[in-house]
């Protein structure tokens, strides 16, 4: 099979470096291009230190149509500008992974041409899509955690959230919060009931179990460490643990990423990794579910090439058989 030939664009923030890191070591990826005008002319390396004798590519201001599949790896709103300023050529597919083609436009979903790329979700339309919208990396953790009880109408009261993520999921742009000196042994909360990431989440559930209107209760919390998504999760439910470990073994035994521990987990055991590692418990007449990614891989870029992959017809795994640094 010939190279997948690859844009993308905003190369230089977490995101960009990351799918840069997977692509370089792809089997089937030829890396064409990667778009920053801020960085046009250097060496990749040069800003992405780590992949020192990875790559010579440099960045570029310009643009090419010779590529199978552009990366958006733009901040949220940039994409949609992007797209509206750069004719790109119908036969290029496009990944976006910022959060501006992940809903469904109002009335009407044929009015969206993207397809939600969470591939334990949507994996058969993925492998058809031309445009496909990568998920928040809050939204994987969460949906996962999520997914086998809507698929079988389990979801019957309010869905009470907790997550921590690292300091990488607030981006590369420094802001008071980012701060190492802020950051460091504190920890806070934002945008609690009102994270970006909920309609996303609703989307995808009531796909699964129509007519789902009880209500997500979300507190995100910032962590003082750079990269993973710990989220806990929990809810009414009258089924027993076995009968639920069963569900969940079922649904994601054909997704190679997703795996259910019976003991507890943390964060070093996915981060570094396209993994999702899920944990259930049962209290009385309470589920409870902690679900841990990594917000850059399976979350972000790693996700984002293992819908490339689907969209091009290998297996999901190609090139994401990643270790997680454990110690």
């Amino acid at each position: 099979m010939k190279k997948i030939k690859i844009g993308v664009i905003g190369g230089a923030g977490y995101t960009g470096g990351e799918l840069l890191r997977i692509l370089v070591n792809h089997p089937n990826a030829e890396i064409a291009f990667v778009h920053s005008k801020s960085n046009a002319g250097k060496f990749i390396s040069d800003i992405h230190t780590d992949l020192i004798g990875d790559t010579n590519l440099k960045f570029t201001d310009t643009l090419s149509d010779k590529i199978d599949v552009l990366f958006l790896c733009t901040g949220h709103g940039e994409a949609k500008k992007f797209l509206a300023e750069n004719k790109i050529d119908p036969e290029i597919k496009l990944i976006d992974l910022s959060q501006d083609h992940r809903l469904n436009s109002p009335g009407s979903v044929a009015a969206n041409p993207f397809i939600y790329g969470l591939p334990e979700l949507n994996r058969e339309k993925i492998k058809e899509a031309d445009y496909i919208a990568n998920p928040g990396c809050f939204a994987t953790s969460i949906q996962l955690a999520l997914l086998p009880l809507a698929a079988n109408h389990l979801l019957k009261a309010d869905v009470h959230i907790t997550a921590t993520t690292g300091s990488t999921g607030a981006g590369q742009s420094l802001s008071t919060t980012s701060h190492f000196s802020w950051r460091q042994n504190n920890l806070s909360i934002y945008k609690a009931f009102e994270h970006q990431h909920l309609a996303e989440i609703g989307q995808s559930l009531t796909q699964l179990q129509t007519g789902f209107t009880n209500e997500l209760n979300f507190i995100p919390y910032r962590g003082a460490f750079t990269r993973g998504i710990l989220a806990t999760l929990y809810t009414e439910c009258d089924m027993s643990l076995e009968n639920i470990q069963k569900l969940y073994e079922a649904y994601y035994d054909i997704h190679p990423f997703v795996n259910i521990s019976k003991v507890a987990i943390d964060l070093k055991q996915v981060v570094n990794t396209n993994k999702c590692l899920l944990h259930l418990q049962k209290h009385q007449g309470k589920l409870l579910i902690t679900s841990c990614i990594d917000n850059l891989l399976k979350g972000a870029s790693g996700q984002a090439v293992q819908n490339m992959n689907l969209a091009f017809g290998l297996d999901e795994t190609t090139g994401l058989k990643l270790k997680a640094n454990y110690f």
